[in-house]
């Protein structure tokens, strides 16, 4: 579905440019969970962004190649790109809430996604969130920003993309929101054939949700292992990383 083979993703200031990610390679299969797991500032974020072209060009410079389906999506036109942004693959950001138009009112979104109401409403429910009626009369400001999250997962699952990136899915959620959204993941890869990549610092999660696990640190991905590959692992920058959550998670290694 997915083949990724990025020789750097660079930024660039007035004097130099300076590399961030430097050879990402990976593929993803349908049908997946994929996790890529990282602390902060290690570039998760700016790696998925690199994968659709979403970095600004005049900030950053991405070397390589990015293959969905057969299009290269780092060399191919705006308007194919924009076609599988909007039907191939979407995004959950961390900071949902700027993800909104704050002069739209929620059922502007709703109304973009073509789908009837009572379906829009059987997610909202199983999201907690509340019904269709009382979202559709908010703008995004009058959102918690967990509601915020969980909605921008709603409106991505409405899409039925064939790849849903998402970034920090567990931040500002709660224990059972979380489990809501293993379970919703799953469900999507196995029943629709589709594929989910996600980025987090959260172990719990990734053990949990995913079928593959990789690593990123210093700007470099490892292979993806299995999760109990992965936590056998005796790289010394992974066990590194199990250990210093080893306290303040349920991890058993």
């Amino acid at each position: 579905m997915l083949s990724v083979d990025i020789n750097s993703v660079s930024i660039l200031d007035v004097e130099n440019r300076r590399a961030l990610l430097t050879d990402i390679k990976f593929d993803l299969e349908k049908g997946k969970v994929y996790t890529i797991l990282g602390k902060n500032g290690s570039g998760k974020s700016t790696l998925i962004k690199s994968l659709t072209s979403l970095l600004p060009k005049e900030e950053y410079e991405t070397s390589g190649k990015v293959f969905f389906m057969d299009t290269d999506v780092l060399n191919c036109s705006e308007e194919i790109l924009r076609e599988i942004r909007k039907h191939n693959v979407r995004y959950v950001f961390q900071d949902a809430a700027n993800s909104f138009d704050p002069l739209k009112k929620i059922k502007y979104y709703f109304n973009l996604s073509n789908i009837s109401p009572l379906k829009i409403e059987e997610l909202l429910l199983f999201f907690l969130l509340p019904t269709y009626k009382k979202l559709s009369i908010l703008h995004s400001y009058e959102l918690s920003g967990g509601m915020a999250q969980r909605l921008l997962i709603v409106l991505a699952l409405l899409a039925n993309p064939d790849l849903l990136i998402l970034d920090e899915p567990t931040s500002g959620v709660d224990y059972a929101v979380m489990n809501l959204i293993l379970l919703k993941i799953k469900n999507f890869v196995r029943d629709k054939d589709k594929s989910v990549l996600a980025v987090t610092q959260d172990i719990n999660f990734a053990l949990k949700s995913s079928d593959h696990i990789a690593y990123l640190s210093e700007g470099n991905l490892t292979q993806f292992y299995t999760p109990d590959e992965f936590l056998n692992s005796t790289d010394d920058k992974l066990r590194n990383f199990i250990n210093s959550f080893k306290e303040i998670s349920n991890v058993v290694t």
